[in-house]
């Protein structure tokens, strides 16, 4: 009996424990994050195609998409990685790391990494998520390490 009662009591807190699957959020409804990269503000766009849970890490979403500044376009993939989670009954907050990987196409391509938070407001009567508010804020760096950039991004 005791037994029994422990293992439902491990099995609840693994259900009740889970990350809900929030691969579309990184979607940002199919439009680019828009911000700057380095220190003229120059425009950075950023546009995630792809997202998905990981399946062995739930706290964590492999993305690809694609990075625009001027004309210089560069797929990416990477990843977003939950850190902490913070609730109240009307908004929650999400904060975590990211770092998103440009294909290799020579001097102006590289590596973004920084911090995100996730803020957004829960309507109780729809049960949905309304005014998501999503912003990154990190460094971009050259492969060849000759060049490095202060980014800001934030959905539209």
């Amino acid at each position: 009996m005791k037994k029994t009662l422990l293992l439902f009591l491990l099995a609840a807190n693994f259900v009740l424990g889970q990350m809900p699957d929030i691969s579309n959020t990184w979607l940002n409804n199919s439009k680019p994050y828009l911000g700057t990269i380095g220190n003229k503000g120059q425009e950075l766009k950023l546009k995630i195609n792809i997202s998905e849970q990981n399946k062995k890490n739930d706290q964590e979403y492999f993305v690809s998409g694609y990075s625009l500044v001027d004309t210089n376009y560069t797929k990416f993939e990477g990843k977003m990685t939950i850190s902490k989670y913070k609730d109240s009954r009307k908004q929650g907050t999400v904060f975590g790391e990211y770092e998103l990987a440009e294909e290799n196409k020579g001097k102006h391509s590289g590596l973004f990494k920084g911090k995100f938070v996730y803020n957004f407001k829960w309507n109780k009567k729809t049960e949905k998520i309304e005014g998501q508010y999503i912003e990154l804020i990190g460094d971009w760096k050259s492969y060849d390490n000759t060049l490095e950039f202060k980014t800001h991004l934030k959905n539209q």
